[in-house]
């Protein structure tokens, strides 16, 4: 079976519920599975059915916490790490080891395309880091080798061995110690995967089914997918966990963000992502308009390599001329924050003394100057082609910095042609001058944002979009990860926050909340500060 052949029967199917809530059928068949359903208007097709592979938001959105678990996750208003797979862990005192003990009678997936003969347990575990890990592993190079999130961290450097101790215990060795470790293993993209279902994909030759064909532990498996149109997700019934009450879970992928809206008001809907219109959705009574406060940063990339952004004085100019308040007004709504760093206020490790780049044309126009170029130039932008928290509309943030750049003489062709899958390879290769894009953090140590964001590491696996490397910089953070002493590490990030603020090779722009639109009988909490979005506890009565 393909997962891209979707036969009539199929879409006959998957259609008849959208059919009935238009046109009111009378089936108490067809009214249960409305009533036991949640259809979600997503904004656009995940790039994988993998995380492990990808680091995009919408892929996130629609396989971390709905196809699978991790070892351990975060839990509760505060975040902490608890309790997934793991049961339970222990560290030791140099922070050089992590045991963890494993849950049992824990279910993989059923399906079509795959019956599993037993339950998860350390070989699972093995597998699923081993792969990531170990450039001889049979499954490393299946989808290209690419595991952008572990090596912006660089996770192969910091872990020195994994060791199966027994079916049910398994041990993390370190080459030294790393303060964000096991907030990195809690991450979205640490899931584990199934190694029996990798070794029949073995024997039959279609290795590379194993992130298109996803078998997880997760509340839901996958029934259908049809890529642009939707994804259909049945219960995992036999969940370790509290199952899900509901019959089905449909991802309806709808990109235009008017679209989600007239099917939100149209009954098509049961929850939007990224919904406009607020005070429309607020005056409707059966509505609902939830807001989080998210650990985000929408920027400004350069790409510090090509000309002419490997000048920062031609960098530094740019961000003297970029109006921020304006397209905070305009783009945002005035629902976000000016970033006057990386880093949202709400970090721990924010430094309210890192000086904010503030407007000024004349100064940008003198360094534009000084840097050899008195008449300006001209500078392609790439427009993020899907609409994200951190960045709700980049073509006409786009449009608004095209403008404000104007005045110093500096010409901007915008692009945004290229569908996400196209743009996100074409950055990680380099192909941009600048782009807008954002960065949602996966947990809250802050290391989340430096690393993945602006490390040398994360700029040679093309995750780090500025491929800016700066060793002073890296060393800081390195520092920073070395110990465990909150103030000493927020020395270290004071001090690698003064080098972005100086260097530029990315202006930041917004800290924004992140919203969702629901209709009132959706019960549940479904959106993190740390993005993703959770519907494992999500009813509808």
């Amino acid at each position: 079976m393909s997962i891209f052949a979707v036969n009539k029967h199929l879409l006959k199917i998957m259609t008849l519920p959208f059919l009935c809530w238009v046109t009111a059928c009378n089936s108490d068949n067809d009214q249960s599975l409305s009533d036991h359903s949640i259809v979600y208007c997503s904004e656009g097709s995940p790039e994988s059915f993998n995380p492990q592979t990808v680091t995009s938001g919408t892929t996130i959105d629609a396989t971390s916490n709905q196809l699978y678990n991790r070892l351990i996750s975060f839990r509760g208003e505060d975040n902490t790490i608890a309790p997934s797979l793991a049961k339970s862990w222990h560290v030791t005192r140099d922070g050089k080891m992590v045991t963890f003990y494993l849950r049992k009678n824990v279910a993989f997936h059923q399906t079509d395309y795959f019956t599993p003969t037993r339950f998860f347990n350390a070989d699972d575990v093995l597998f699923s880091f081993n792969r990531i890990l170990l450039p001889k592993h049979p499954f490393h190079q299946v989808s290209g080798g690419k595991y952008p999130f572990f090596q912006s961290v660089s996770f192969s450097n910091v872990v020195e061995s994994i060791e199966k101790i027994n079916e049910y215990t398994i041990r993390f060795k370190f080459k030294y110690a790393d303060s964000s470790i096991l907030a990195n293993i809690a991450s979205d993209f640490a899931v584990i995967l199934s190694k029996e279902y990798a070794d029949t994909l073995v024997l039959k030759n279609i290795k590379r089914e194993i992130d298109t064909l996803p078998i997880g532990t997760g509340p839901f498996k996958l029934k259908d997918y049809r890529p642009g149109a939707y994804i259909r997700y049945a219960p995992h019934k036999p969940y370790w966990d509290e199952p899900s009450t509901l019959e089905q879970l449909i991802f309806d992928i709808t990109p235009s963000n008017t679209g989600r809206l007239t099917k939100l008001l149209a009954g098509e809907c049961d929850v939007i992502a990224f919904p406009i219109a607020h005070n429309k959705i607020k005056s409707k009574p059966e509505l609902k308009l939830q807001a989080v406060t998210s650990f985000n940063v929408g920027y400004l990339g350069f790409n510090t390599l090509k000309p002419p952004f490997n000048n920062v004085k031609v960098r530094q100019a740019v961000a003297l001329a970029v109006n921020k308040q304006a397209i905070i007004d305009t783009v945002y709504q005035s629902k976000a924050d000016i970033a006057h760093s990386l880093l949202p206020r709400t970090s721990w490790a924010y430094d309210k003394h890192t000086l904010p780049q503030t407007y000024d044309l004349a100064a940008a126009k003198k360094l534009l100057t000084e840097a050899g170029f008195p008449n300006g130039f001209t500078m392609n932008l790439w427009a993020l082609p899907v609409q994200r928290a951190y960045n709700p509309d980049a073509v006409t943030m786009a449009k608004l910095i095209q403008a404000d750049l104007k005045k110093i003489g500096i010409n901007v062709l915008i692009e945004n042609s290229l569908d996400m899958g196209s743009f996100l390879e074409q950055l990680s290769k380099g192909e941009h001058q600048s782009v807008l894009l954002g960065w949602s953090a996966d947990h809250p140590d802050p290391d989340n944002f430096f690393t993945p964001l602006l490390s040398c590491s994360s700029a040679k696996s093309g995750n780090n979009r500025t491929f800016w490397c700066h060793k002073e910089f890296d060393n800081l953070i390195q520092q920073a990860l070395e110990t465990t002493n909150v103030a000493q590490r927020k020395e270290f990030y004071s001090h690698a926050l003064a080098i972005i603020s100086t260097e530029v090779p990315l202006i930041p722009i917004a800290h924004s909340k992140r919203f969702q639109a629901r209709k009132n009988i959706v019960k549940g909490e479904l959106l993190s500060p740390f993005g993703g979005i959770d519907f494992s506890k999500v009813s509808k009565n």
